[in-house]
């Protein structure tokens, strides 16, 4: 990751003035919020092959490709925006709504997804965060913290908002994997607000935050290996003299990062998933943390689930981290010449 704070004047300490600390957390979210419009497919069907053979060697898909081709057939167009737009269709009428889609004109806030809903309080929280300290431990000469440094304020970024933005993500796990389920035993929540009251409702306001330990440690190895293999990454292409500091840059090293990021974070992303998505059985959870996620995956599906929706994941990560920061750079400069120039 890089500073996006944007300099103006200096201000009393020595040091550029920048945002204030509100203006950094709204960026934040805003710029994750947009990239999720992006990237949200892919993280349905890598969610969807998580879930596929749950408890045996039999794969509901076969492929990534095989996936998306099945939930187009089964679903349809919107089928893969499941858990983005706020409302589910049944014929021509939205549920929750007496008119046809085509009249629909909701505001965008009513048809808040769970997607965008995580983004809001995941990115929010953790780019802010990061932001805020990225800045604080900044010399006064405008010297930057030290990899190490960065380091542990990326992994304590990644963890809080994580923390914070757990409710959203079980939303988003349970209403992108209802379209697999038998219709009897689908779910059937309305939106994402309808998935957090019923989820308190009926399985306690502490279901919300299930899986909350391998969601953050995922958070923790995810920030821990984007920031070395991007910065990694990014110097290795600037050395090479092919490149320069610039957005095909910024693309190539998020992609090579990526591949880092997915292969070290996925076994810890599956177990969240399969925790967050688990029902209880006899009255007993199906798994008991994390761990028994893993061994029953290795057990029953083969050491290899543990990648299951590797090529989706992947496909995503590297694109929603170039757009996150694209759009987070934009806005940051729109407010430097609004406001700070001068």
């Amino acid at each position: 990751m890089a500073a996006t704070a944007s300099a103006g004047a200096g201000g009393m300490d020595g040091k550029p003035r920048t945002s204030p600390k509100s203006v950094k957390f709204l960026f934040g979210g805003l710029a994750g919020m947009g990239a999720t419009v992006f990237v949200q497919p892919l993280d349905l069907v890598k969610n969807r092959m998580q879930l596929s053979g749950e408890g045996a060697k039999t794969r509901e898909y076969k492929t990534s490709f095989h996936a998306l081709t099945s939930i187009l057939k089964a679903e349809g167009l919107r089928g893969i925006y499941t858990g983005y737009w706020g409302l589910r269709m049944e014929g021509r009428l939205w549920v929750g709504s007496s008119r046809p889609w085509p009249d629909m004109l909701t505001p965008l806030l009513l048809r808040l997804s769970a997607g965008l809903l995580r983004q809001a309080t995941y990115t929010t929280t953790r780019l802010g965060i990061y932001t805020v300290l990225f800045e604080r431990l900044t010399g006064a000469d405008g010297t930057p913290p030290g990899f190490l440094l960065k380091a542990v304020i990326g992994m304590t970024a990644g963890a809080t908002g994580a923390f914070v933005g757990t409710p959203a993500e079980v939303a988003l796990i349970r209403m992108t994997a209802d379209g697999r389920l038998p219709p009897d035993q689908r779910r059937g929540y309305k939106n994402v607000f309808n998935a957090l009251i019923r989820i308190t409702r009926e399985e306690g306001v502490l279901t919300l935050w299930r899986g909350c330990i391998p969601t953050m440690a995922r958070a923790v190895v995810v920030n821990a290996a984007q920031l070395a293999s991007y910065s990694q990454s990014k110097q290795f292409l600037l050395d090479s003299g092919y490149f320069s500091d610039n957005i095909l840059c910024h693309f190539c090293a998020s992609m090579i990062s990526g591949l880092v990021t997915t292969a070290a974070s996925m076994p810890v992303d599956i177990a969240k998933t399969r925790i967050q998505n688990m029902r209880m059985i006899d009255g007993k959870p199906e798994y008991k943390n994390g761990l028994d996620v893993l061994f029953k995956v290795v057990r029953y599906e083969g050491f290899f689930s543990l990648w299951k929706g590797f090529t989706p994941y992947y496909a995503r990560l590297g694109p929603h981290t170039v757009l996150t920061f694209i759009f987070l750079e934009q806005m940051n400069k729109a407010y430097k010449r609004l406001f700070l120039s001068g």
